[in-house]
């Protein structure tokens, strides 16, 4: 089973990783654009279409990566305070009631607007430029997928923690300044 989770694991974080690469990608054009409209007065027709697209992708793509790093907003305030399996438990009975349901129909409808688009070659009737959407409608249905893939990997974590009343280990990625500080206030304790 934990050969299961971590191959989903880890396929969530690569993506995550590599659609991070947005973020460069928005900064810049971003930055060209209010160079080329403020400095040269010579405004692109493309670059709005191009940033909404960048971020959507993001958005989308950032959604399996961040279950797959317990890093969604949680109010936690009382959930910490309950052991493993208490939690284990509360997040099973969650992801069959709630989670699953949610992402079946972004998938499902996710799919049929995918597909209706690319029949029909979309384009964005909101810019001048009329640039092609069916690429980015696609990603709807592929994050929906990944998001039903890591929640499976999810509930085998649930069932482990029921089990074993502890979670398993997340593979590690990229932490938060203040995860830093307060692993590093720990250790600090430890050694006093």
């Amino acid at each position: 089973m934990d050969r299961f989770i971590y191959t989903i694991e880890g396929l969530n974080v690569w993506v995550g990783r590599a659609f991070g690469w947005c973020i460069l990608i928005l900064t810049l054009s971003v930055s060209y654009e209010v160079f080329v409209r403020y400095v040269l007065n010579a405004p692109t027709v493309w670059s709005m279409d191009m940033m909404i697209q960048m971020y959507g992708a993001l958005f989308l793509m950032a959604g399996p990566y961040a279950l797959a790093q317990d890093a969604h907003v949680r109010g936690d305030f009382l959930y910490r305070l309950l052991s493993p399996k208490t939690q284990g438990k509360i997040d099973l009975v969650l992801y069959v009631l709630f989670f699953f349901p949610g992402m079946l129909a972004l998938f499902w409808y996710g799919a049929e607007i995918a597909a209706d688009s690319w029949r029909y070659k979309e384009v964005s009737w909101n810019s001048p430029a009329r640039i092609q959407i069916y690429f980015f409608k696609t990603l709807i249905p592929i994050a929906g997928f990944l998001l039903m893939l890591q929640g499976a990997a999810e509930i085998c974590r649930c069932i482990q923690a029921i089990r074993e009343n502890r979670w398993m280990q997340r593979l590690s990625d990229v932490k938060e300044t203040e995860q830093l500080l307060m692993e590093e206030a720990e250790q600090q304790e430890k050694r006093a």
